[in-house]
C-alpha cells in the first residue's frame, strides 16, 4: 500500500503537525516501510501465545521484610555533622521555606 503525499498531509492534520510540501514527499516512503514492517509483525501466529507486558517471566526481587536490631535515633545523629531539632540538618535547596 503505498502512500502519497495527501495520505500524509491528512495524518499530519490528524496529528497536528504542519509539514511543508517536500517533508510530505519524503515522508511518503519513509510511513510505507513503517506501515509494512507493522503490517509484517501483525502477521505473526499469536493464537497459541498469551498476552503478556514482558518478554521475560518477572518475579519479586525484594528480600522480605524482618525487624532487626539497629542504631538508635540519639546515635545516628551524634555522627552527623549537624542536627536541628532531633533531625539531620542540611543546606538549604533552592531558597526553599524561610
Amino acid at each position: 500500500m503505498a502512500l502519497s503525499p495527501t495520505d500524509v498531509a491528512r495524518l499530519a492534520g490528524l496529528a497536528r503537525i504542519h509539514l511543508t510540501a517536500e517533508e510530505l514527499e519524503r515522508m511518503a516512503p519513509q510511513l510505507d516501510v513503517i506501515l509494512d514492517a507493522v503490517a509484517e509483525v501483525s502477521q505473526v501466529a499469536t493464537h497459541d501465545v498469551p498476552p503478556m507486558s514482558h518478554a521475560l517471566p518477572l518475579t519479586n526481587v525484594f528480600r522480605a521484610d524482618e525487624v532487626r536490631p539497629s542504631l538508635s535515633a540519639e546515635a545516628v545523629l551524634a555522627a552527623a555533622p549537624d542536627v536541628e531539632e532531633n533531625r539531620f540538618r542540611v543546606p538549604r535547596i533552592l531558597g526553599e521555606g524561610a
